[in-house]
């Protein structure tokens, strides 16, 4: 099944909606991928990779959409909210960078985070760290 090009240059995408997209056409963690695929070239498998090691890689599109319906209250420009989505801060040194003027603003820095929070799921490296603790753990209990 092809992709259908709806609308062409209809405004920027999170990474969320470029990994789904390459999904779509067969992207995967199969390392005989390049070879076998006819639809994904080889510098979109190279996107694909990098965007497995980013907070899109555990995004849904439930989440992103919650998130931008949410950041509305928060008065933030379409990019501001492409860039938290892409970026996920996780603290007000790295949200602040993200957004323009907030002093000027007023813009409700911890709100954010916590709906940050509340809708993102966390970072790939945060989650499987978590794992490995967790696996850690129920090693020495077991020991």
């Amino acid at each position: 099944m092809k992709n259908i090009i709806v609308k062409a240059n209809a405004g920027a995408l999170t990474n969320f909606e470029v990994l789904d997209l390459l999904n779509s056409r067969g992207a995967s963690k199969d390392t005989t991928r390049v070879i076998a695929s006819e639809t994904v070239s080889r510098s979109e498998y190279k996107v694909y990779d990098y965007l497995m090691e980013t907070a899109a890689s555990t995004q849904t599109r439930e989440s992103v959409t919650k998130f931008s319906d949410k950041c509305k209250d928060f008065k933030l420009a379409k990019a501001e909210i492409l860039n938290i989505i892409n970026l996920r801060p996780s603290s007000d040194v790295e949200l602040t960078p993200i957004l323009e003027k907030p002093d000027e603003r007023e813009i409700d820095i911890e709100g954010i985070l916590a709906l940050v929070q509340e809708l993102l799921p966390p970072l790939p490296t945060v989650e499987a760290q978590k794992e490995n603790e967790q696996e850690e753990t129920e090693n020495d209990e077991q020991s």
